[in-house]
């Protein structure tokens, strides 16, 4: 019989912000001098700044060529002539090069396309995708798809279509897997993707990584209305902190490979009109039995779809992918509101015969450990909610993949998102932040790494308290923001699940138990009270104390002698609120 993830009701304590409207820039954009830059102004060994006093337009393809460094003042727009094919806008940070682009929350970097009057109200919508190129950083970290026979280096799609024959400033890998392509923090990319180079289907991301190394320092970026992915890594080992994919027309995220880097507080919100998967997980662009295989580490992603009764225009049937023999883990992550016009699945694992020239899937990463998916929240998918309908149905591991989430710590219960606005003409309707009684802040978190990389917060998904996505992106410039969770939310503290002032609900002892175990409620005053058990699926099974209680300590004790093994919820009802948690029954 399979067996559905846990339900689990949480508290959280969000304070609020405040949001509206934020243009970014304080002067009128349009009105600065323009510069116009070509591929010939920015040579090998040059240093070049771009500064907020002018906007730069990018006539071409425009590329830092080894050696040289772009500097780029807190400020600065730059925006992409209109044009496609081997005419196409893009900025290429070759290999050896470098860009130091140190926005601010205040005032960020924006690329855009030359159609964008950003000191307006008249902004492109999130359907204006497909402008100009994108931006493209090319490191000399390790892929496992470096080249060719001749040992030629692999090289960017499109972009190399526009090089002349032996140009080689297109190619990225190598065997630094620290290499640094330089500091990219507080940029804000809008309306990407265009088709580039001679061939159809050369669409460049938002922002494309080649190889790149840890090295180099990507924080607060975003990627949004491309008309192609949000971000693609192409092997190498770069780290990726708070970063906005919003309303582009492919997959949000996507790795190939042997991207080995980590990500932490990664945002994903897609669009009602066209939507890949939220990720696209690839292992190899080629042979898949080349190592090093795909294997990054991602905490605190959210990633909300594009409507779970919406069909989105895409090609993925499913939230996430996992193929070619990639490996990965997802941690402390929340998954919600998917649908496409493919299907709306959750989450599929590749699961091929291994015959031929394939021998290897993304099933024997997850078998051996590679693949890893724990402590995530798991919610609203066209295919149903429960596992057996949302991961991999009629394939011959589902169970397995299910019996895994189970017993990881991955629940399946509504995160209660403040608030999603997917309009073109948003309204303040977008609240990313978990609100009321969200298990976000009180179901069991995974462990963070304690490499200097990775921040320990106290919940799940890429938002808690702070929506730190205000201020630089284009979903704040726009109008998505608004301050909807404010003022509904009460407090919550690790080890117990708090109600401010009334009442605290600890974790059951002993857990896991066989067959009977105790749980404790500590009560401010005196108050009605309901404590109750409840089987994975939600349905009551025991009612331990239900009644007006005097302040002090309840202690219950709950038999489950005859109940299966498995995994079972508590829940607390009082004037406060709801809180549960969950407890195991091994027998």
């Amino acid at each position: 019989m399979q067996r559905a993830l846990p339900t689990l009701f949480a508290l959280l304590l969000i304070v609020g912000f405040t949001a509206g409207t934020s243009l970014a820039q304080s002067d009128d954009v349009e009105a600065r001098p323009t510069v116009t830059v070509t591929d010939s102004d920015i040579n090998a060994g040059d240093t070049v700044s771009w500064t907020k006093g002018n906007v730069y337009i990018l006539d071409g393809l425009v590329i830092v060529e080894d050696r040289a460094t772009l500097n780029i003042e807190a400020g600065t727009v730059i925006k992409a002539n209109d044009e496609q094919s081997v005419n196409a806008s893009a900025l290429v940070v070759a290999r050896g090069a470098r860009i130091v682009a140190e926005g601010t929350a205040d005032e960020p970097i924006i690329f855009t396309s030359i159609q964008d009057n950003i000191s307006s109200a008249d902004f492109l919508t999130y359907q204006d995708r497909g402008l100009w190129g994108g931006i493209i950083l090319l490191g000399a970290a390790r892929t496992n798809n470096a080249g060719d026979a001749a040992s030629d280096w692999k090289e960017i799609e499109g972009v190399n279509e526009i090089l002349p024959d032996g140009d080689t400033r297109a190619e990225y890998g190598g065997t630094d897997d620290n290499d640094s392509s330089g500091i990219m923090r507080y940029v804000s990319i809008r309306h990407t993707g265009i088709n580039i180079g001679e061939s159809d289907g050369n669409e460049i991301q938002g922002l494309t990584l080649g190889g790149v190394g840890a090295g180099t320092t990507l924080e607060y970026i975003e990627s949004y209305a491309s008309g192609d992915d949000g971000v693609e890594f192409f092997g190498g080992t770069v780290n990726l902190k708070y970063f906005v994919s919003a309303f582009n027309s492919d997959d949000a995220v996507d790795w190939d490979q042997g991207y080995r880097g980590k990500g932490q507080f990664w945002f994903v919100i897609q669009g009602e009109d066209a939507a890949g998967a939220a990720a696209e997980m690839d292992g190899a662009g080629g042979d898949e039995n080349t190592e090093p295989y795909a294997k990054p580490i991602v905490f605190n992603a959210t990633y909300i779809g594009g409507g779970v009764s919406n069909t989105p225009d895409g090609d993925r049937g499913e939230m996430l992918m996992f193929r070619d023999n990639t490996g990965g883990e997802y941690r402390n992550s929340i998954f919600t509101d998917y649908n496409s016009t493919a299907g709306g699945l959750a989450l599929t694992i590749e699961d091929i015969d291994n015959t031929g020239d394939r021998p290897l899937d993304s099933r024997q990463r997850f078998e051996v450990g590679d693949l890893q998916l724990t402590n995530n929240l798991w919610y609203g998918f066209a295919a149903g909610n429960n596992p057996s309908q949302f991961v991999n149905p009629g394939l011959e591991n589902q169970q397995a993949i299910i019996d895994y989430l189970v017993a990881n710590g991955n629940v399946v219960e509504d995160p209660m998102i403040a608030g999603v606005d997917r309009s073109p003409t948003p309204s303040n309707g977008l609240d990313p932040r978990p609100t009321g009684n969200s298990p976000a802040f009180t179901m069991a978190r995974a462990t963070y790494p304690s490499d200097g990389f990775f921040t320990d917060v106290p919940f799940v998904g890429a938002f808690g308290s702070e929506n730190w996505a205000l201020g630089w992106t284009a979903l704040d410039a726009v109008g998505f923001f608004g301050d909807i969770a404010t003022g509904q939310t009460v407090d919550v503290e690790d080890g117990f699940a708090e109600l401010p002032q009334q009442v605290e609900l600890a974790q059951n002892f002993p857990n896991p138990f066989n067959p009977t175990t105790n749980i404790s409620v500590r009560l401010q005053q005196t108050q009605q009270v309901r404590l109750s058990v409840h089987d994975v699926l939600g349905r009551e099974i025991a009612v331990l104390v239900d009644g007006v209680q005097p302040a002090g300590t309840i202690e219950a004790r709950f038999d489950a002698s005859g109940l299966t093994s498995g995994m079972y919820i508590y829940r607390l009802q009082t004037v406060a609120g709801t809180v549960s948690k969950t407890m195991t029954l091994l027998k």
